[in-house]
């Protein structure tokens, strides 16, 4: 009798570890699985991630302009007298540009150089606020972003030995692009415009000559 409950006993224990066996396997192959599809979405979240900026980067080697220079206001400098001229671009429909000050060093700034020739410089150049906007990917952070037209302002002097006439200032206008999905990577956009510069040496004669008497 004793014997056959010790060999009941046991058949119920080897009956027992045998289920917990299997579940412990069970419970190792779900860990497992789980592990696996954590790892199969961190790499497809990777994947989109780097996508976005190929396509970016498609994108830009495709040859889109997001900006574009609209023309300058008239000016005329001279070397007792800088001149103020109003450089208009505008920024494609759909597109933002970073601004001159984009609330983050992360950020590339949109900036400008100008290139005068001798006897032409510019002392001081100035780039309009720009809008806290903020977007999808983050909306707890603003950024400050020009869209549409914005408006650079360039101060412009003239040497005491410049000549009169009509003189051409060649520029150059380095943004980063982006929309509501990617950035792009940051281009370089090239202009100019004429300033009509009036020389000391012109307004001399025309003080020797006076006025004449008939």
């Amino acid at each position: 009798m004793r014997s056959r409950q010790l060999r009941e006993v046991k058949s119920q224990h080897t009956a027992f570890g045998g289920q917990y066996s299997a579940m412990n396997r069970r419970g190792r192959s779900l860990r497992v699985q789980v592990a696996l599809a954590r790892e199969l979405a961190i790499a497809v979240g990777v994947l989109l991630f780097l996508g976005s900026f190929v396509f970016a980067a498609d994108e830009s080697r495709a040859g889109r302009i997001f900006v574009s220079f609209e023309g300058a206001s008239a000016a005329t400098v001279s070397p007792s007298k800088p001149a103020e001229v109003e450089l208009s671009f505008r920024v494609k429909e759909g597109f933002h540009v970073n601004s001159n000050k984009p609330n983050s060093e992360l950020l590339i700034p949109t900036t400008l150089k100008l290139e005068p020739p001798a006897d032409l410089s510019a002392t001081a150049i100035t780039f309009p606020p720009g809008k806290d906007i903020s977007f999808p990917f983050d909306p707890s952070e603003k950024l400050n972003v020009y869209s549409d037209a914005f408006m650079v302002k360039a101060k412009l002097m003239a040497a005491n030995t410049a000549s009169s006439g009509n003189i051409t200032v060649h520029g150059q206008l380095r943004y980063q692009a982006c929309n509501d999905n990617a950035c792009f990577p940051p281009k370089n956009i090239p202009f100019q415009f004429d300033v009509h510069v009036v020389g000391v040496s012109n307004k001399r004669r025309s003080t020797a000559q006076g006025p004449r008497l008939r």
